[in-house]
């Protein structure tokens, strides 16, 4: 298994090498690309089904609406495209990203809000509807482009990664799973009706329709979750904590396809 946190100096690229060679070694018949798409790479039902609906996807609707939000411009006539390089199109492989001015990470839902603000309009949700079709149309404009995120020269990104690591595997809650419990030590597995996923490409199908949600749900809305799941304390939206584990399991997936926004039971 990947290691845990170690107590020396962290190795992102060490750790990304041994986080990949672990999940090929663990599920050699799953191409590597295929990992991003979580459950359906490990169950041949699963995938059936997932390929059946993709003729018609849940999400469908959300993508129209994401589309329409993006296009339509603020109040003082500039739009989303103006907060972001290349008008915000096929640059969602590169967040979540770590902002040296600020000395944090900056997730793609942040940045949209805090582009919201800087126009004038008030925040979204993080959990909800509108945010989730944002997340979903930008996606989408991305998909078949690797995760790219950068680690830059900077102690306090690599103290943001190594923070992100450490909530991975840390255990919490009555249940006294970590993330890594569930993702690392048990994908393929079930919990209930659902099939875990690994933890490499996780997020790269990221926003996704859930069934049980009946609707789309954010990354923010999915890590709350399974805080929740876990009979846990969840953290508020978009807290340092989980903007650092963001920031560690997309650095991990680096070279994978984003595959969002997607499907899951």
């Amino acid at each position: 298994m990947p290691s845990a946190v170690a107590a020396d100096t962290p190795d992102p690229v060490a750790d990304a090498k041994a986080f990949r060679n672990y999940f090929v070694t663990k599920f050699p018949n799953v191409p590597l690309d295929d990992f991003a798409n979580g459950p359906y790479s490990l169950n041949e039902d699963m995938r059936r089904q997932w390929e059946e609906k993709e003729q018609f996807p849940p999400y469908e609707f959300s993508l129209e609406m994401g589309k329409e939000m993006f296009a339509k411009p603020f109040k003082n006539g500039k739009s989303y495209g103006d907060c972001f390089p290349n008008q915000g199109i096929g640059i969602r492989q590169n967040y979540p990203y770590f902002d040296p001015g600020e000395g944090k990470v900056i997730t793609l839902e942040l940045a949209l809000n805090r582009c919201r603000g800087a126009n004038g309009e008030p925040p979204l949700s993080y959990v909800e509807d509108e945010m989730a079709a944002l997340t979903a149309y930008m996606a989408f404009t991305s998909r078949g482009k690797p995760f790219d995120i950068k680690i830059p020269d900077d102690p306090r990104a690599l103290e943001a990664y190594q923070n992100g690591k450490r909530y991975f595997y840390t255990r919490r809650g009555q249940l006294n799973f970590s993330c890594a419990t569930c993702h690392v030590q048990n994908p393929g597995e079930r919990m209930r009706a659902e099939i875990l996923a690994p933890a490499l490409g996780i997020l790269n199908a990221m926003p996704i329709y859930r069934s049980e949600w009946g609707g789309m749900g954010t990354i923010s809305r999915r890590m709350i979750t399974c805080n929740s799941q876990i009979r846990g304390v969840p953290l508020e939206p978009q807290a340092d904590e989980y903007r650092d584990l963001e920031y560690y399991l997309s650095y991990v997936s680096n070279g994978l396809p984003i595959a969002g926004p997607g499907a899951r039971p």
